[in-house]
């Protein structure tokens, strides 16, 4: 027995252990490394299956994935079949050893030492081919489940006969697998040709025959295969003219067959097939010729063919045949791509009609009367009063609202629909009092309340600011009861985790109210493998270990409605803007989706994210994240999603839509059908902004249905810029309920203008029925010019130049304050156009726009008064019986009664004026803007009482008992600065003081 405490076996026994220690110690190491980068990458995976489960869209995530799985396993292992198969035949047939050339002798160490590891090689190439042809493979996942659940649409293409779903569903696949036979050819082609090298089947510098048989048989039948392929690709080709873009100057993204493809191209194409067809025997024959001699003067003759016959008779037809008489011989095929475009985009019942833009009567009475009910002028505009909402109703610096507003219809105290501005209280969480951890994820976790003002009229607190009809916090107003809390929102990007130990801040309103999210959205984390998971994805170790988590603690992340529903429908593409409405008690997010392809045949292409592109779109609204070109789409589905719970809903909407009737096999149960929409949801359901956008872009050359005006483009129009802003772009379409000719009553509609290309006149003014519970809705109208009429920017630049806007601008100066242009509306008016602008001030300390002026122009008049009822007086030299927009708010009091007068009645409202005064000041110095407000209205109507009791030549005495007010407007908040004064040394009216600038 060995001396363990010396000799030689000691210090061998002694080194032993801790090696074998160092070896078990790495193993783990590696085992657990291993293990770490596994549960990595499962993290992501499961934690998308969570997300997926807790919306209750599980068979989205299932469907995509055995999908994407079905695929990289099918075409993978096509892959690397083919790719080992050729390696091994090239072994199989290597020539016997026999006295080698000094090139195979080079060779010889590169054989020897890749023997012993061959079918680890082969195994290792074959297998990373797979993998990359399988990962490309997976990403087909959309055009194998367009093509196995595809419906007809029932519409054939012109020159072929064929369905639009050929195009729209098979085309695409058919273009795929040919694309992966030709790679696998060709990589299989290289594979085999090495091999065969590599031992000895190939010789490049050796005397003597360069191929054996073998190789030369194996060699020729790929490169038939390949030319096989390219025989199919040809007949395919033939097809593809028919969704083929090219360059013509009759329209931009032109597609379909032109004159030189159907009587150049389309024969060319049949020509090389056929001549494909035969090389590709020639190839083949090798098997028995052993010579490659005829296959080589075929492939010859097929590319001398595509050069001759596919590209130089296709440019001498053009050249000789079609440029002498263009017009003529182009013209059958425009009327095929006029027709496939308007049918594609929709726009194809479009109503056009001529409108002389020149007024059919000339009684002023009768114009100053018809305009009263042509149209709800909105004199609030939503791209510029969210300062307004921001600095009157923000309450909290950790609260926003978005800087475009959205437009909407409510009902109003009279029962009578009115169009409404509203924006959500959502959370900021930028202005956090403090940023840390807990207070950005578990503490402030959501916004509250709904903000809502009337479109058409003003508020008096102060003068020109939106008269809310929802406000304050909590909000109150016309809205009544319903779930204010918003976990779900435009600006919530941030991930929260919600019901556990850690409460969360509800709101700050007399005292710092908390709670404890009740809904079931998000995914638990109550156990400690999804907090792991969590932890890893989102790259946040102390969701694992934090104690603010425990028992009944959710996770909510994904939480903008875009996001929502593009992650449960990723088949669909998402209208840039969401908008909120309260229905049934909660706030849902309304979001538009479109079917799109771009295989519809001879229908002209345009790319969604540059055609959407307005001066809104720069820096205040998404725009829709699409930028591949598409030539068909619908406004298939209506989306909502729940701004508490999340909940994501969709809804058909296109019933006839082939594409979403593709979807639906694909994807069952995901989207309910139309019948399933609530009255209270139909009610504010609106025609999507992105879609029109595009539909109008389309009808600037597709309005024409005449081949040979369509290709002169005499009669091209053009969507103008804005003429209202510095920012660059296209006027936006507007929300406005008015009347089109013809009609008796309003309709909620979308509305633009055209111009002529080139020119600044308006061209066309279009308007389409955006009220979803209307029979009407979708109807699309054009009224087509035939008269000199001043457009958007001419109008704008008058009034830019017009004496009282001058001068209005120049009693701004020295207030610091500046002039905001709100939206110009066109509304057609008795054969004419009548334009409403609304103009805002803000600067100093006003930091908000307040409504100050209206302009208005009619024919060649263009007036710029105190408010909406002054302008449209002054443009029709009439004074009209009743305001267009009367304000709702104004009591409509006891017509009957005279005003209480004399001392007693003096005294009264001189006591309550000054009790308002107090009551205002102290609201002000508390910063309680809803106390404010009434504090301030409860002042102009004791200060009017005042006015109307005093007696004439009332005692000094009784002058004297009035409040003391410094000067001050007391319409206006003190805070407010010289931006909402009267310029100096202009004599004040009686509208200046607490009138309604929107009436």
């Amino acid at each position: 027995m060995p001396d363990r405490g010396g000799g030689p076996t000691g210090p061998r026994i002694s080194v032993g252990r801790p090696s074998r220690r160092v070896r078990t110690l790495l193993m783990t190491l590696g085992v657990l490394a291993v293990l770490a980068m596994a549960f990595i990458m499962f993290a992501g995976f499961w934690t998308d299956w969570l997300w997926y489960r807790s919306v209750k869209y599980s068979s989205v995530f299932t469907t995509t994935l055995w999908t994407k799985i079905g695929l990289f396993l099918v075409f993978g292992l096509l892959m690397a079949l083919a790719i080992g198969v050729n390696i091994w035949l090239a072994h199989r047939l290597r020539p016997p050893l026999s006295a080698m050339s000094l090139e195979q002798q080079s060779l010889d160490r590169y054989r020897m030492s890749v023997a012993p590891f061959k079918k680890w090689v082969l195994l290792a190439v074959t297998a990373l081919v797979g993998l990359i042809a399988g990962a490309s493979a997976s990403g087909q996942w959309r055009t194998w489940l367009m093509y196995v659940n595809g419906v007809p649409f029932g519409t054939k293409d012109p020159q072929f006969q064929l369905d639009v779903a050929f195009y729209a569903f098979d085309l695409p696949f058919y273009r795929f697998l040919l694309g992966f036979g030709f790679a696998a050819t060709v990589l299989s082609l290289i594979a085999a040709a090495l091999t065969h090298y590599l031992y000895g089947g190939l010789r490049i510098t050796s005397p003597g025959a360069r191929a054996t048989g073998a190789a030369t048989g194996h060699l020729s039948v790929l490169l038939g295969i390949f030319v096989s392929l390219k025989a199919v690709a040809y007949w395919l080709d033939r097809y593809g003219l028919a969704v083929k873009s090219s360059d013509f100057k009759a329209a931009e993204n032109w597609t379909g067959l032109r004159y030189v493809d159907a009587n150049a191209y389309l024969p060319a194409k049949t020509i090389l097939f056929c001549i494909a067809v035969i090389c590709a025997v020639l190839f083949f024959a090798t098997l028995w010729r052993r010579t490659w001699q005829l296959p080589v003067i075929g492939f010859g003759l097929m590319v001398l063919s595509a050069i001759l016959i596919g590209g130089l008779y296709p440019a001498i037809v053009q050249k000789f045949q079609v440029q002498p008489n263009e017009q003529a011989k182009e013209a059958p095929f425009i009327q095929k791509n006029i027709d496939a475009t308007r049918d594609a985009y929709d726009i194809d019942k479009a109503q056009m009609e001529d409108y002389s833009g020149q007024a059919t009567t000339t009684d002023d009475a009768k114009l100053r009367a018809a305009a009263n009910t042509a149209a709800s002028y909105r004199v609030m505009d939503p791209n510029v009063v969210s300062p307004a909402f921001q600095q009157l109703q923000q309450r909290r610096n950790y609260y926003q609202f978005p800087k475009t507003l959205d437009v909407d219809r409510y009902k109003g105290e009279d029962g009578k629909e009115q169009d409404t501005i509203i924006g959500l209280r959502e959370l900021n969480i930028q202005g956090l009092p403090k940023r840390n951890w807990i207070n950005d994820h578990f503490t402030y976790t959501h916004g509250y309340g709904a903000i809502a003002a009337r479109g058409t009229t003003t508020g008096k607190n102060p003068t020109g600011s939106p008269d809310f009809t929802e406000s304050g916090l909590p909000s109150t107003g016309e809205f009544g009861e319903y779930e204010q809390r918003i976990y779900y929102g435009e600006k919530t990007e941030q991930y929260s985790i919600v019901g556990g130990p850690q409460k969360e801040l509800d709101y700050e309103e007399d005292g710092e109210k908390t709670t404890s999210y009740k809904g079931d959205s998000g995914v638990s984390l109550s156990n400690t493998f999804n907090r792991a998971a969590y932890a890893v994805s989102f790259s946040e170790p102390q969701i694992l270990y934090s104690g603010a988590i425990g028992e009944g603690s959710r996770i909510l992340y994904n939480r903008t409605p875009k996001e929502r529903v593009e992650a449960v429908a990723p088949w669909l593409t998402i209208d840039g803007d969401a908008y909120p409405a309260v229905v049934d008690g909660r706030i849902q997010w309304i979001v538009d989706a479109y079917t799109t392809t771009n295989g519809y045949p001879y229908a002209s292409r345009t790319t969604l994210g540059d055609t959407t592109a307005d001066s809104l779109t720069t820096n205040q609204r998404a725009v829709v994240a699409q930028q591949n070109q598409v030539n068909y789409i619908r406004n298939s589905v209506k989306a909502t999603v729940d701004a508490y719970d999340g909940k994501v809903k969709l809804y058909e909407w296109d019933t006839k839509d082939p594409v979403l009737k593709t979807w639906r096999k694909a994807f069952p149960g995901t989207v309910e059908a139309r019948s399933k929409i609530p009255q209270s949801l139909m009610d504010h359901l609106r025609y999507p902004q992105d879609l029109f956008k595009v539909q109008r872009e389309l009808l600037t050359r597709y309005h024409v249905e005449d081949p040979a005006q369509f290709y002169s483009g005499s009669d091209a129009w053009q969507v103008p810029a804005d003429p209202t802003t510095k920012e660059s772009g296209s006027v936006p379409p507007y929300y406005l309920s008015m009347k089109m000719p013809g009609q008796d009553q309003q309709a909620f509609s979308l509305t633009t203008t055209f111009t002529p290309r080139g020119r600044p006149n308006l061209g066309a003014f279009m308007a389409v029925n955006a009220d979803a519970a209307s029979k009407d809705y979708g109807t699309m109208r054009l009224l087509r010019v035939t008269s000199t009429v001043k457009g958007p920017g001419q109008v704008q630049s008058e009034l830019n130049g017009n004496d009282d806007v001058a001068e209005f601008v120049r009693n701004l100066k020295g207030t610091d304050s500046d002039i905001d242009y709100g939206n110009l509306l066109t509304v057609p008016l008795e054969g004419g156009f009548l334009y409403i602008e609304p103009v805002y001030t803000r600067g100093g300390n006003q930091n908000y726009p307040l409504l100050r002026k209206v302009a208005a122009s009619f024919g060649s008049k263009i007036v710029f008064e105190n408010n909406l009822g002054d302008a449209l007086n002054a443009v029709f030299g009439v004074d009209g019986d009743t305001d267009p927009t009367p304000d709702p708010s104004e009591p409509p009091g006891d017509t009957t009664k005279p005003p209480a007068t004399g001392t007693e009645a003096l005294k009264k409202a001189i006591a309550d004026a000054q009790k308002a005064y107090e009551d205002g000041e102290t609201a002000l110095k508390e910063q309680d803007w809803p106390a404010y407000g009434k504090a301030q209205d409860a002042l102009q109507e004791a200060l009017e009482r005042a006015a109307k009791a005093q007696p004439t030549g009332g005692s000094e005495g009784e002058k004297a008992d009035a409040p003391e007010q410094d000067g001050a407007d007391p319409a206006q908040k003190p805070d407010e600065g010289d931006a909402a004064k009267k310029p100096e040394g202009e004599a004040a009216k009686p509208e200046d003081s607490g009138g309604d600038q929107g009436t």
